[in-house]
């Protein structure tokens, strides 16, 4: 059974820093992409960063120059580096392994910045105050 466990969420004042780990379990084997999602009341989920198991990065718009994505395969986990916190980014955040191989096909991209993931956590919750 896979298991996603996010930690590190809380509440921080705006310009504060959050680092949120991932740590996965019963996967076959190191997924070859995974990433953070996040959910805003009242919005959909929206991708914020995922990485290649080559290391390679991507990010969305309002998370370059703030946000860095690690992962260490060898302590199964992911890692989120949130600096420059502003309250717009309060939110439920979401690990998720594994895309969906078809719609990976679909879309023509190897770790996509959208929701088609096969795996995700129950997500920790971040929280920036004005």
């Amino acid at each position: 059974q896979v298991q996603l466990v996010e930690s590190g969420g809380g509440s921080v004042q705006a310009g504060g820093s959050l680092r949120l780990s991932c740590t996965a379990s019963g996967l076959p084997s190191s997924p070859i992409c995974m990433g953070w999602f996040r959910q805003r009341p009242g919005l959909g989920r929206e991708g914020i960063a995922t990485i290649e198991d080559d290391g390679t990065a991507a990010y969305a718009d309002s998370a370059k120059g703030r946000f860095t994505i690690s992962r260490n395969d060898a302590e199964n986990t992911l890692y989120l580096q949130m600096d420059g916190l502003q309250p717009e980014d309060t939110a439920m955040y979401y690990c998720a392994a594994d895309p969906n191989p078809a719609l990976i096909q679909v879309l023509g991209q190897r770790c996509p910045l959208s929701p088609i993931f096969i795996y995700y956590g129950q997500g920790t919750q971040v929280t920036v105050d004005s």
